[in-house]
């Protein structure tokens, strides 16, 4: 079962056409950064477009939602699950196929230890240039991975490889079951080969942090393994709570209740 799966999750790299529905423009996530403490401004077009489709890329009150993503192991993922159970934090894990391959103990660990693990693709591509059917694929070929390595069923959570996405990707996940998850706080921290060290990591966090800040942290780097503690310490000395991307859903769903 496992090598048919295997397989099928291969045949997925063939190219499909893409399917009519909603609009399929691409459009790649980013926003206007500020500093203070205040959200960013993402633009009434983005969020007209998430509220329409249920994705979230902020909450409210002095709530951080710390998520990372997981494409491939750089030897600091470890340290980085060492650091949030030290520090008492529940954070999402956004793995690819390859990540599940390579490092399913990691992934158990993740499960184990109280983390959200959420879906990054299998193969990681631009979700605007495969059809409705492959796109389905990606997802499932990631969740019944999941599902072998920890006997869990759920998988809640997509984040679109490289933040690429359209009305039509959101729509697809949305009736797949996933909340599209973005983020409010994020720098250039992915190249492996261009580290700055701990204090670019930590001053980007602090000074981009605001209310409701879903963090985006890559585990790849070497520069937030060594930030990450100091940045968690300081932000709960300024009052900041860390949630789980659980409680963001769920206060979302309040807020629609109350509309």
């Amino acid at each position: 079962m496992r090598y048919f799966l295997l397989v099928l999750c291969m045949i997925l790299a063939l190219p499909m056409s893409i399917s009519a529905s909603s609009s399929n423009t691409p459009y790649n996530w980013g926003f206007a950064k500020n500093k203070d403490h205040v959200k960013p401004e993402v633009g009434k077009q983005y969020e007209e477009m998430l509220k329409r489709q249920k994705s979230v890329y902020v909450g409210k009150d002095k709530n951080v939602y710390l998520t990372f993503d997981n494409g491939y192991e750089n030897g600091y993922t470890p340290g980085v699950l060492d650091v949030l159970k030290k520090q008492n934090v529940t954070a999402t894990f956004f793995v690819t196929g390859q990540f599940l391959e390579s490092e399913p103990s990691l992934v158990k660990r993740m499960a184990k230890e109280g983390h959200i693990v959420g879906n990054h693709s299998w193969h990681h591509p631009d979700f605007t240039q495969v059809s409705d059917e492959r796109l389905k694929k990606e997802l499932k070929c990631v969740k019944d991975e999941y599902t072998k390595l920890t006997g869990k069923k759920e998988m809640r959570y997509l984040r679109p490889p490289r933040g690429v996405f359209s009305e039509r990707v959101l729509e697809v996940a949305r009736n797949e079951g996933y909340t599209t998850v973005f983020w409010s706080v994020a720098f250039v921290d992915w190249k492996t080969d261009q580290q700055k060290g701990w204090r670019y990591a930590y001053d980007n966090i602090m000074e981009q942090i605001h209310p409701g800040a879903v963090i985006l942290l890559h585990t790849v780097s070497k520069d937030n393994a060594e930030a990450l503690e100091r940045a968690i310490i300081d932000l709960k000395k300024q009052g900041y709570k860390f949630k789980s991307l659980d409680h963001l859903l769920n206060e979302k769903q309040k807020e629609k209740s109350a509309d």
